[in-house]
C-alpha cells in the first residue's frame, strides 16, 4: 500500500509544480482526479467540496477506484458508458446515482474529461466533476443518456496468480469482461433488476447544472495548465499531438495494470525499441520510477559484468521474431546486481502483426513459486498470455471504433 501511495504522490509531483494541490484545494467545486497509468486506475486527488459532499475523508478515497461510490441502485449501463469514454479517451457528461459514506443515495451530474500531455498526446489523468442534482422525478428509471457530449469506453491458477487482486467486477461480472459486448436487451434486463431493488427516483440535470459542471471543469484545467507550465510538462484539454507511434490507450494501460508480475512492453517499430509500459512490480524490482524507464531501451539494466553473449542472443531472437529465455545479470538503480531469469516474447495484435515485445523478469534466488505454486517458467508464460489478451482486445476495440466512425 505504501508503494501505491508513493506512485500516487509521484503522479502529481512529477507532472505539476509543488503548489498544485494547494491551488486545487482553493476551488469550491466537487471533483476527483484519477490516474489510469497506476494499477487499478485510482483517485489521486479529491477536492474539499467532493469530500464534504460524499462524507469520506481524503485518506479514505485516495488510492481507491471510483467504484467505491457506487451501490445497488447505480445504473450499470451508465457505468458502462463511463468506461467506454475512458477507453476512447474522450469527455462524457451523464446523470448517475452514487452513494455517500453513510449509505444515502446521491444523484449527480457526472462530467469527466481526460487530461492530455501536450507533447506526446498521452492521457495523464482524468478529471471527474460531480454536481449534486435536485430531486425531480422523471418517467424512465435509469438515465444512461449522454447530456451534451458525444460518447462511446473503454479459470486457471496461472491467470489467478498473474492478475492477483484484479478488480472483483472484472473477474466476476460479465458486464465488464475485456472484449465482452452486451446487447441492449441484456443491459436492460440488468437495469430492470436494479430498479426493482432500488426505489430511488432518478433526477434530471438542468441547464444550470450543466453550466456549473462546465465552469468547474474550466477552473480545474486552468489550474492544471498553469502549474504544468511551471514544471515544464504542459498538459491540455484536447490531444494536441502524438509525437510517436508508442502511444498506449488508457484502456490498454488499465488492463496491463491488473497484471501483478514484473514485465515491460517495448515497441519494435520505434527507434531503439523503447519501453512503452513498465509494470509496478518491475519498478519495485529495479528501483526506478516510471519516468526514468519509459522511452528507454532495456539495455540500461545492463552493467559491467553483464555477459555480452547473452545480449546478442536476445537481439537475435528479437530479429527473428522468436521468444527466448535467458539468465542475465542486471543492475538496479542503486547499482546492486541481481540475476534476472528473463523471458522475451513477441506480442501480436488482432490482425496478426507484431505490435510489441514483452519482457518478463523473475529475480533468481527469491521465492518464485508464488502463492499458487507456479514455477518461474509458468509465471512468465502466464504473463505473456495475459498481455496478449490485453493487446488483442485493445486492438480489436480500436478497429471496431474506427469502422463505426468511418
Amino acid at each position: 500500500m505504501e508503494s501505491q501511495l508513493g506512485l500516487i504522490d509521484q503522479s502529481f509531483d512529477s507532472r505539476y509544480s509543488c503548489h498544485v494541490r494547494e491551488a486545487l484545494d482553493e476551488l469550491t467545486d466537487n471533483f476527483i482526479i484519477t490516474d489510469p497509468s497506476i494499477s487499478g486506475h485510482p483517485i489521486v486527488f479529491a477536492s474539499h467540496g467532493f469530500l464534504k459532499m460524499s462524507g469520506y475523508s481524503r485518506a479514505e478515497v485516495i488510492g481507491k477506484n471510483g467504484r467505491i461510490f457506487q451501490g445497488t441502485g447505480t445504473c450499470r449501463r451508465s457505468v458502462i458508458e463511463i468506461r467506454e469514454a475512458i477507453r476512447e479517451e474522450r469527455p462524457i457528461q451523464i446523470n448517475l446515482l452514487n452513494y455517500r459514506k453513510d449509505g444515502k443515495p446521491l444523484w449527480i451530474l457526472f462530467h469527466m474529461s481526460p487530461v492530455f500531455n501536450k507533447y506526446d498526446g498521452r492521457v495523464s489523468h482524468f478529471v471527474a466533476v460531480q454536481v449534486p442534482l435536485s430531486r425531480k422525478r422523471r418517467r424512465s428509471g435509469c438515465d444512461f443518456r449522454r447530456t451534451g457530449v458525444n460518447l462511446s469506453d473503454d479459470g486457471s491458477k496461472a491467470q489467478d496468480f498473474v492478475y492477483g487482486s484484479c478488480r472483483k467486477e472484472v473477474c466476476s461480472d460479465s458486464l465488464l469482461e475485456p472484449g465482452h459486448v452486451l446487447s441492449l436487451h441484456q443491459v436492460s434486463e440488468v437495469e430492470h433488476e436494479g430498479r426493482e431493488s432500488n426505489g430511488e427516483a432518478p433526477c434530471e440535470a438542468s441547464d444550470v447544472d450543466k453550466r456549473q459542471a462546465m465552469t468547474a471543469m474550466d477552473n480545474i484545467f486552468s489550474v492544471l495548465t498553469h502549474y504544468s507550465e511551471l514544471s515544464g510538462r504542459l498538459v491540455c484539454r484536447k490531444r494536441c499531438s502524438i509525437s510517436d507511434g508508442g502511444l498506449l490507450s488508457s484502456s490498454l494501460i488499465i488492463s496491463l495494470g491488473r497484471i501483478k508480475q514484473s514485465f515491460v512492453l517495448t515497441n519494435p517499430h520505434l527507434p531503439d525499441m523503447p519501453i512503452v509500459y513498465a509494470s509496478d512490480a518491475f519498478l519495485k524490482l529495479t528501483g526506478y520510477v516510471k519516468d526514468e524507464v519509459l522511452r528507454r531501451n532495456c539495455r540500461f539494466l545492463s552493467g559491467p559484468d553483464t555477459d555480452s553473449s547473452t545480449l546478442y542472443l536476445i537481439r537475435d531472437s528479437i530479429k527473428s521474431e522468436q521468444p527466448c529465455t535467458v539468465r542475465i545479470l542486471n543492475y538496479r538503480k542503486d547499482d546492486s546486481p541481481f540475476w534476472n531469469f528473463l523471458h522475451i516474447s513477441p506480442i501480436r495484435d488482432a490482425s496478426g502483426k507484431i505490435a510489441y515485445f514483452v519482457g518478463v523478469q523473475v529475480e533468481e534466488g527469491k521465492n518464485n513459486q508464488g502463492r499458487h505454486g507456479l514455477s518461474p517458467e509458468k509465471i512468465q508464460l502466464s504473463v505473456v498470455g495475459a498481455v496478449k489478451v490485453a493487446v488483442r482486445s485493445s486492438s480489436m476495440t480500436a478497429a471496431s471504433s474506427k469502422s463505426n466512425t468511418a
